[in-house]
């Protein structure tokens, strides 16, 4: 069960309810799902009790024990508590099936995860000025709008219906993919920079980030090709990390932008845990060594994570970080293709590839381990975020890198 799933578990509890007129209140239009916060248990939290006590005249703690009753007998749901004022915190049976469906849903559908029937049959009209940027803009709209089963026509005229804040300068300089990511990645209504930033080989870079973080994957996959070993969903098998929370779902509506949990950042240049840290890395200029996405052979030191600022591996009562992130790609989709805005994409796929990179050091088996399940299943996880960063940058249209 995804967020999102449990999200209309809930709010199917809370209809059930209304019709036999335990509530008299008018269902909410959508139920927003959380990471427990202090003093909570259980996979996830809402808040939904405390909104509706008021309208149904009856106190949040009353209104809580209803929807408890309604969602012990929902599929997929093992406890539910009621903490502090009112919130339900939700335990889900078998939490691990979570990512693994989403993990075989992602490898099913490969770049092709999140694209929907939200506008088809439809035909989205992009008139655009003569100007680079509103160029770029419509093509990577018409993309996105594509997979939502609609189809962009890029027209040159008045009224103008798609104008972004137009480039200072000439960004072809910069290369195809750097000069897209410059004029995609900001916001409409922001000014693109058009500076040598985005060139630069180092974690300050976003599209760096992005594009290392799919080449790794690619890169693991061919490791473990060599230590025979392949990809395959399951438990992650983190139980000895005492790592930090993951990010999870928190208020948005179906045309806002996600809200991911801050992570702690990891320290400046610290081995992941178990793992013992190299000596010698990839160097990058002007920045710390970042390992070389080449082979992992028996023996060898397994890679310490490339980038500082990310969240490390996460303890097995939390959500992965990396759940949030892909379970929310086909909403991220939908909302780009309406709202025309290819910069929520951008942002998207940085924070999937954020995410991302702590895990790789975890996937392939250190010095002489064996691969086991948890090595297939991290592989597995990896494979698919790999999946939505290309599909992704793709969209874009901006190459996603077997090598970097």
């Amino acid at each position: 069960m995804t967020p999102a799933e449990l999200s209309r578990t809930v709010l199917d509890a809370v209809c059930r309810a209304v019709d036999a007129g335990e509530l008299d209140v008018a269902p909410p239009e959508r139920v927003t799902v959380t990471e427990p916060g202090p003093g909570g248990c259980g996979d996830f939290a809402t808040n939904v009790a405390l909104r509706l006590a008021r309208p149904a005249a009856q106190p949040p703690l009353r209104v809580a024990g209803i929807l408890r009753a309604r969602l012990l007998s929902a599929d997929g749901v093992r406890d539910v508590v009621v903490t502090g004022p009112g919130f339900l915190n939700i335990s889900l049976r078998a939490r691990d099936d979570l990512l693994t469906g989403l993990v075989r849903e992602i490898r099913e559908r490969g770049p092709e995860y999140g694209y929907g029937g939200a506008l088809a049959g439809q035909t989205v009209v992009l008139r655009v000025p003569y100007e680079v940027r509103a160029e770029v803009v419509a093509d990577a709209v018409a993309r996105i709008v594509a997979t939502q089963g609609g189809r962009a026509e890029i027209e040159h005229g008045e009224p103008v219906t798609l104008r972004p804040v137009p480039a200072p300068e000439d960004p072809a300089p910069l290369g195809p993919d750097a000069a897209r990511w410059a004029l995609l990645h900001p916001a409409p209504h922001d000014r693109p920079r058009i500076t040598a930033d985005h060139l630069v080989q180092r974690e300050i870079n976003p599209l760096f980030r992005v594009r290392y973080a799919h080449a790794r994957v690619r890169a693991l996959i061919r490791n473990a090709h060599d230590l025979g070993f392949t990809a395959e969903p399951g438990e992650l098998g983190f139980a000895d990390h005492a790592g930090t929370a993951g990010a999870d779902e928190l208020v948005h509506g179906d045309t806002g932008e996600p809200e991911y949990a801050a992570h702690p950042a990891s320290a400046p240049g610290s081995a992941a845990p178990g793992h013992a840290r190299p000596d010698a890395g990839h160097p990058v200029p002007g920045g710390p060594a970042v390992p070389a996405p080449g082979p992992v052979h028996p023996g060898a030191s397994h890679p310490a994570a490339p980038m500082s600022g990310v969240p490390a591996a996460p303890h097995p009562r939390t959500p992965h970080p990396l759940q949030t992130p892909l379970a929310d790609h086909p909403r991220i989709l939908r909302t780009a293709a309406t709202a025309q805005a290819p910069d929520r994409l951008a942002r998207h796929l940085l924070a999937v590839a954020d995410a991302l990179l702590p895990l790789l050091p975890e996937v392939l088996p250190v010095g002489e381990e064996k691969p086991g399940a948890a090595h297939r299943a991290r592989l597995a996880l990896a494979e698919a975020a790999g999946a939505v960063l290309a599909g992704g940058l793709s969209l874009l249209g901006i190459d996603a890198p077997e090598h970097l």
